[in-house]
């Protein structure tokens, strides 16, 4: 039997519930070891335990690791139909469970294998900090609770691009919860002491693609209950909703003052889309062409050649971004003011054997031409809502993370060509602010979900140009990217490589077996395919073995169905005697109606 008398070995800290001893029959090594455990004594996945050895030269050595398997037979037993037998009482056995136990943490670092027959516990608090490494964590950021209900928590030397930076969030579609994980790590970053100061600066970018369900991160959840309240409390986090979001949508087609087309929120929403000068003079033509399909077309040096002559040749007229093309022989347009417009004086002069060659170039054959004209007349219908000179001049249009602490930028309404437009255009701008100011604080989170369509493994693009520079270089920049996709064997190697923390919630069991899940040990790929949701696997460098969580349900809506009124904050605001007349709303009030 184990006496339960705790044995102060390899450290001044009290262990937990001893539970069995080292098994003699498996080899232990100082990486792992087999536990076995008294009757009456469990310890299931994820458990930490420990064990201490008294090292001749060296002092007691703390032996710290996480249980990954465990087993159950019956001792004795020899063929399958014993069981039978043993249950009835004919045959005599034993009824054994063992665990195996992988090694996260030797303090000191004396690597000697536990000697069989050692006392195993239960960790207890300090040895616990230990075995996760959590008491070397300066600043350490809360992800949710581990199986015994005690707080886990991710370095965030790792996401701040001090030691490490950028996240992968994998996991099926609909099940993983990869989008609310993402939401909650943004959310616990904000609210844990790990920024200190810096929060009041530190902005979030999330790309919303999955209806209207983020459009109400500040609204509480009414779903919220008692037990997800004390979950918080547990993890040291408020369970409030994120207290300043700023939503841009794309205006509503047809609608001649640019109303955000949104259908359940009617507060805080602005427009987003270019006019036709910003159009020509930063070149973003070449964000129409962001498929891997239009890098591999042989049109991919014809759309720099015409950006160019546009950027060159673009004047604007009047101050509601409209343009007209003037070129070097002093032949000018009429002005331009909508997309398709300026699509149709390209097709003219591309089309011209006249002005061809100085639109295209003297050697790009006529294939090559047509090919590049189908691809851009294609782009009418999906780019003509949010490329355009035909809105007030006065009307606020740009996507900007200066006004709130989340910006949120809706892509539900658009086509997935425009969705890879506006990711393009606004990460591109995003990054070259950061760039202009020479410093990597403030910090700007990036959430962006299905990441394997922005950046493909195979094939080129603009946007996966702009993705892999803020994987490399973003670090040094203070552009963290947060990063969620169904399956991480799709997305441009380079991307997971540089992310410091990866995590994955439940998975298809093909997926699991690729390579990219090697940081997953067996048992955890295994049970990674059942996992519900809310439950992640997340790795970190700092520690060997993966940790499983359970974040609390948000606090926050999820959905429109769950987003409490906002409350009225009368003392905060003077009263405004001409509130409610027309014309007196700020413009991004406009409702979507």
């Amino acid at each position: 039997m184990i006496d339960d008398a705790p044995v102060l070995a390899g450290g001044d800290a009290e262990p937990g519930e001893a539970v069995g001893r080292v098994l003699g029959t498996q080899a232990a090594s100082p990486l792992s070891f087999w536990v076995g455990f008294e009757p009456g004594r469990i310890a299931q996945l994820d458990d930490v335990v420990v064990t201490r050895r008294d090292v001749p030269g060296y002092g007691p050595v703390l032996v710290a690791g996480v249980v990954t398997a465990v087993e159950a037979r019956h001792e004795g037993a020899t063929y399958d139909s014993d069981v039978f037998l043993i249950a009835e009482g004919a045959l005599p056995a034993a009824v054994v469970e063992v665990a195996e136990v992988r090694v996260t943490r030797v303090e000191p670092e004396v690597f000697v294998p536990p000697l069989p027959g050692a006392l195993v516990y239960k960790a207890g608090s300090a040895d616990r900090e230990q075995a996760l490494y959590f008491d070397v964590m300066e600043r350490r950021v809360p992800i949710g609770l581990g199986r015994d209900g005690h707080p886990m928590y991710v370095n965030f030397d790792f996401l701040d691009g001090t030691r490490g930076a950028h996240v992968s969030i994998s996991g099926v579609s609909g099940v993983a919860t990869k989008t609310s994980f993402a939401t909650f790590l943004v959310y616990s970053i904000f609210n844990s002491p790990a920024l200190g100061a810096e929060a009041a600066n530190t902005k979030a970018l999330i790309f919303s693609v999955k209806g209207e369900d983020l459009l109400f991160l500040d609204h509480a959840n009414t779903r919220l209950d008692s037990e997800a309240i004390r979950a918080y409390g547990r993890l040291g986090l408020p369970a409030k909703p994120f207290q300043s979001v700023h939503v841009f949508a794309p205006p509503r087609p047809g609608d001649p003052n640019g109303v955000p087309h949104v259908s359940s929120r009617t507060h805080g929403v602005g427009s987003y889309y270019w006019t036709l000068h910003e159009f020509c003079r930063e070149e973003l033509l070449r964000f129409v062409f962001a498929d891997a399909d239009d890098e591999r077309a042989q049109y991919s040096m014809l759309v720099g050649q015409v950006a160019a002559r546009l950027r060159a040749w673009a004047e604007p007229v009047g101050d509601g971004g409209a343009v007209l093309i003037r070129t070097p022989d002093g032949e000018a347009t009429p002005a331009i003011r909508t997309f398709p417009d300026l699509v149709e004086v390209i097709d003219q002069r591309l089309a011209d054997e006249g002005t061809r060659a100085v639109w295209a170039g003297a050697q790009v054959p006529l294939g090559t031409v047509n090919a590049f004209l189908r691809r851009l007349r294609s782009a009418i219908r999906p780019l003509s809502p949010i490329v355009r000179g035909d809105l007030p001049a006065a009307a606020a249009h740009s996507i900007r993370t200066s006004d709130a602490q989340v910006t949120i930028v809706d892509l539900h309404n658009l086509p997935e060509r425009a969705q890879r437009f506006v990711v393009g255009v606004v990460l591109r701008g995003e990054f070259a602010r950061k760039e202009s100011t020479g410093s990597a604080r403030p910090l700007l989170f990036v959430v962006l979900d299905e990441l394997n369509k922005y950046a493909p493994r195979e094939g080129d693009s603009p946007i996966k140009e702009i993705l892999l520079d803020v994987a490399e270089r973003g670090r040094s920049l203070g552009v963290i990217l947060i990063g969620a996709q169904q399956t991480a064997s799709e997305v441009e190697r380079r991307i997971v490589a540089n992310c410091a923390v990866r995590v994955a919630g439940r998975l298809d069991a093909a997926e699991a077996a690729r390579s990219e899940y090697g940081w997953l040990p067996p048992a955890a790929r295994e049970r990674a395919t059942i996992a519900k949701p809310g439950t992640m696997f997340v790795a970190q460098p700092e520690i060997p073995v993966p940790l499983t969580v359970n974040f609390p349900f948000p606090a926050w809506a999820t959905r429109p169905a769950e987003a409490a009124p906002l409350p009225v904050t009368t003392a905060a605001r003077p009263a405004d005697p001409f509130a409610g007349l027309p014309g007196t709303a700020p413009e991004d009030d406009i409702p979507p109606f």
